[in-house]
């Protein structure tokens, strides 16, 4: 049998898999909302204009990406802890773990209640979001440090390198192509939580004057509670897109640039 030999996949066999479906997609999903009348001017859907839900899609993508810098900013130092020794792995991983195994939702209403007194009711939302997103990221940096090869450590305490000067040149750079997929996977946690984080009026006595956040979130939840077919088909379009072109533009292009940092 004759045998056909395997390329590596162009840009554009890439391009039409991470965006060009998603953009299909949607454009099927235009169609079908313009025909049943759900769509019945141009610039405005099921009583949202464009601007707005580009709004919502903004305070969204906001809120995500200030939970996952903190997380980002905090999960490095709690991962290099728990590895500094022996007795840190058998005492603080344990621990990591049960506090990963608490479901984040059930001290949520806690903070709203919180935030809503301090007048900053973003901050509970954005604190879930980073308590969700944390451990992701947590345990791939604690996975990238241990796959550091036993021979490349010994050779670094050979050649002087300790302390600071260690964990610049070896572990930061080990900790790299780890670190991009437990983001991948701390802000896939965040998109399935902000359904629910940016309804916060849930969480309130009926007498409270505050409202659910303006988001994607609320806006799905807001029209499947109010049978809005068309306002959850476009908030749920914009989230797809958003997917989409994250994972196209960011992720594909980390994980390669990740690539150089593996040990071989």
């Amino acid at each position: 049998m004759q045998h056909i030999p395997h390329y590596p996949r162009s840009a554009v066999a890439r391009a039409i898999e991470l965006f060009l479906v998603p953009a299909v997609f949607l454009g099927a999903l235009f169609v079908v909302l313009r025909l049943s009348g759900i769509f019945p001017r141009p610039l405005f859907v099921a009583g949202i204009s464009f601007s707005s839900l580009a709004l919502a899609s903004w305070l969204t993508l906001m809120r995500l990406l200030v939970a996952y810098v903190l997380a980002l900013v905090f999960a490095i130092p709690l991962a290099l802890a728990a590895t500094h020794s022996s007795l840190a792995q058998k005492i603080l991983l344990p621990l990591f773990d049960v506090l990963q195994s608490v479901p984040v939702l059930a001290f949520f209403p806690i903070l709203v209640a919180f935030f809503v007194d301090l007048g900053f009711t973003n901050g509970a939302t954005i604190l879930i979001l980073f308590v969700a997103m944390l451990w992701n990221i947590v345990f791939a940096v604690v996975g990238g440090i241990g796959l550091i090869p036993k021979d490349i450590a010994y050779a670094a305490e050979v050649f002087g390198l300790r302390g600071f000067a260690y964990l610049r040149r070896i572990v930061l750079p080990a900790i790299v192509p780890q670190c991009v997929i437990g983001s991948i996977l701390a802000l896939a946690q965040g998109w399935n939580i902000i359904i629910v984080a940016e309804v916060i009026r849930t969480y309130l006595p009926p007498d409270s004057s505050t409202q659910n956040l303006f988001g994607l979130g609320s806006l799905l939840v807001s029209a499947a509670a109010n049978g809005q077919v068309g306002l959850f088909l476009a908030a749920l379009a914009a989230v797809v897109l958003i997917i989409a072109l994250i994972n196209f533009f960011i992720w594909q292009r980390l994980l390669k640039y990740a690539q150089r940092f593996k040990f071989e």
